[in-house]
C-alpha cells in the first residue's frame, strides 16, 4: 500500500548502502567473454615491422570518417608497406565490410600477389566477407593487438596525411563528390 512518501533514488541508495542492502536487480552477474569471429585467434604477424617490406608483402588498412554535407561518411584505404602507396580505396556512407571490399575491388594488381593483410580489430575487418576475400586469394591475416593504434601506425599516419592534404578546407556536398575527389587524390 502506498503511504505517500516521495524519496529520490539517490536517498534510497544511500540508505541501502548504510544498511548493507543490495537490490537483487542490480547484483552483478558473471558473464563469460565469448570470442567473436576471430577475436583472439589471429596473431599480429607484422609486429610493427613496417620498414623494408617487399612489394605487396604487407598491405595495411584502416577507416576514417569525413563530413559530407551534414553527415559523417567513411573512407577506407589499403596501403602497401613497400612504398606507403595507397593501392586501394573506397568511400561510403557506412563503416562496414562492404566499404573494405570495395577498396579491394579498386586494387589494380593481382590480389593473389598480396601476402599479408594487416588491420586493427574493427568489426568491419573481422567478418565473413573479408575472411572469404582473403581465403580466396590466399592472403594471410594479421590483426593489431586490441586497443593499440601503434600496431597499425602506417595506416594511422596515412590518414593524417589524407586529412592534411586532401580533407582540410574542402566541403563535400555529396558522397559522389567525395568519391570522385578521393579517386583524383589517390591517382595523382
Amino acid at each position: 500500500e502506498k503511504i505517500g512518501y516521495q524519496i529520490s533514488r539517490r536517498r534510497i541508495g544511500r540508505i541501502m548502502k548504510q544498511k548493507a542492502l543490495v537490490s537483487n536487480y542490480t547484483v552483478a552477474q558473471f558473464k563469460p567473454h565469448v570470442d567473436k569471429c576471430i577475436e583472439s585467434k589471429v596473431a599480429n604477424l607484422v609486429n610493427r615491422k613496417f620498414d623494408e617490406q617487399p612489394h605487396l608483402n604487407v598491405i595495411v588498412s584502416d577507416l576514417t570518417y569525413i563530413r559530407v554535407g551534414m553527415n559523417w561518411n567513411y573512407i577506407c584505404v589499403l596501403v602497401d608497406l613497400f612504398n606507403r602507396e595507397i593501392i586501394g580505396f573506397s568511400a561510403g556512407k557506412n563503416k562496414d565490410a562492404c566499404l573494405v571490399a570495395r577498396a579491394f575491388s579498386t586494387v589494380k594488381v593481382n590480389l593473389g600477389s598480396i601476402q599479408i593483410f594487416h588491420t586493427d580489430r574493427g568489426n568491419e575487418f573481422k567478418n565473413q566477407l573479408i575472411e572469404e576475400t582473403l581465403e580466396t586469394f590466399h592472403i594471410k591475416r594479421s590483426l593489431s593487438m586490441k586497443g593499440c593504434p601503434y600496431d597499425n601506425a602506417v595506416a594511422e599516419a596515412t590518414f593524417k596525411l589524407i586529412n592534411t592534404q586532401f580533407v582540410n578546407g574542402k566541403i563535400f556536398n555529396s558522397i559522389e563528390q567525395l568519391q570522385y575527389q578521393l579517386a583524383d587524390y589517390v591517382n595523382c
